[in-house]
């Protein structure tokens, strides 16, 4: 009988033990967001990675006229800080964030690769296909960063 005692004082001091541990309180913690000051840095870094992308608009002109001289000068002169560029605003991006921005530049890099060989190959389709994923690319890159706060508009 006291066994029974000693075994069953051992079980409820493992349930409470288990119970207490595993009950903490309600509040949830909020996911982590960006500042104000994070944000305004963010868009700092990514102000000439944004001009980045309006240029890379410009190699579809030049692709369609073979323009193939053109198109590898815009890809090594003015997208030729992107990457330098990209990684800035990467690093300071919310954690959860950042793995996807890398990926997200990574395939980027990959693609404007291709659409350098292609264009070194003067392969119409291919530099076609490569810019477009390029496009499609960086457009999710830029999805993942944080809108500037718009300032309330002030009446008088």
């Amino acid at each position: 009988m006291a066994i029974k005692h000693s075994i069953i004082s051992l079980l409820l001091a493992l349930a409470t033990t288990v119970l207490v541990s595993c009950g903490g309180a309600n509040e949830s913690t909020p996911p982590p967001t960006y500042s104000s000051e994070q944000i305004e840095e963010i868009e700092q870094f990514a102000t000439p990675v944004k001009q980045a992308r309006k240029r890379l608009t410009e190699l579809e002109s030049l692709l369609k006229d073979k323009r193939w001289s053109d198109a590898s000068s815009l890809i090594h002169g003015p997208l030729g800080g992107l990457r330098r560029e990209m990684s800035y605003v990467t690093r300071n991006l919310l954690p959860q964030d950042q793995e996807q921005a890398q990926d997200y530049a990574k395939e980027l890099f990959q693609d404007l690769e291709e659409l350098d060989a292609a264009i070194d190959n003067e392969s119409y389709s291919q530099a076609l296909q490569s810019y477009d994923r390029a496009l499609s690319d960086f457009d999710n890159y830029l999805g993942l960063l944080p809108e500037p706060e718009s300032e309330p508009s002030k009446t008088t």
